[in-house]
């Protein structure tokens, strides 16, 4: 255990770049074998737009990697935070830092990015998208990510977590948000079956719905629990699922500009609820 551990506290950026690039190539692949629904679209144009976002997510990962390195080395002299205060085996420290961290840095701020006026004006652009693929998975406006980043940190810090889980943790999660948001089509006892406990590709698109009640469901990342326990879990027909946004204009959603402006555009703020 101590050497599975070692080894994700030395990976390096490269080798964490590879596995992103392996998430989304694979789960390209089977989107197109097995579609979930027939997207009438250029695949290509559609991902070039997620892919410049994906370039501003990949910077911010950077500036957030020197705060992050700081933070670690706060926690290792100061002690603090849960896993500082108990001695349990590895396994269960490394499942319980997972748990809290899928908590605060996914399903908390992730709530509250659709609650909170001032965060959904930055989430909405996630929401924009109206052909939902894997590189959906990549589409974050800057101003929304870095909320994210700063969720993940506080999760860190009440954890009190060794670096090598938080990064266990961030290799997870990359592709738990692939694969949750791939135009992929899984026998339904096999979605139904996945959606018990994770968050499988049927149960997110219900998320990316245009209109609520169901773009307020299902929050979660890697654990379908969190929407289960707080009353936000919905499992319907996904043929009834319309991709994109009521408050936003579907002929936008492969324009970059149209798309970095539209937290500070007072036509579209305005009509928010």
């Amino acid at each position: 255990m101590n050497d599975f551990i070692l080894f994700f506290e030395n990976l390096s950026s490269p080798q964490k770049l590879v596995w992103i690039i392996s998430c989304v190539s694979l789960f390209w692949i089977l989107e197109g074998v097995f579609p979930l629904k027939k997207l009438l679209y250029s695949k290509w144009e559609h991902a070039k737009t997620n892919f410049i976002l994906l370039s501003f997510t990949i910077v911010i990962n950077v500036l957030f990697g020197i705060l992050t390195v700081g933070v670690f080395s706060w926690l290792e002299t100061s002690n603090f935070g849960l896993l500082n205060w108990v001695s349990w085996p590895i396994w269960v420290e490394l499942l319980i830092s997972i748990l809290i961290l899928d908590f605060i840095a996914q399903y908390t701020v992730h709530y509250l990015l659709h609650k909170v006026r001032f965060m959904w004006r930055f989430h909405m652009i996630h929401h924009s998208d109206t052909h939902l693929d894997v590189t959906s998975g990549t589409r974050h406006h800057p101003g929304d990510y870095v909320m994210r980043e700063i969720f993940a940190l506080l999760a860190v810090i009440i954890a009190g977590l060794p670096f090598a889980y938080y990064i266990i943790y961030r290799i997870i999660t990359i592709f738990c948000t692939y694969f949750s948001h791939a135009n992929l089509k899984l026998p339904l006892w096999l979605d139904k079956g996945i959606s018990i406990l994770f968050i499988s590709p049927n149960m997110h698109k219900f998320h990316h719905h245009y209109e609520t009640p169901w773009t307020d469901t299902n929050f979660g990342n890697i654990f379908s629990i969190w929407d289960r326990i707080f009353g936000t879990f919905v499992y319907e027909d996904t043929s009834k699922i319309v991709y994109g946004l009521d408050l936003l204009e579907d002929k936008n959603a492969n324009n970059i500009v149209y798309q970095l402006k539209i937290p500070f555009n007072k036509e579209i703020t305005q009509n928010l609820k």
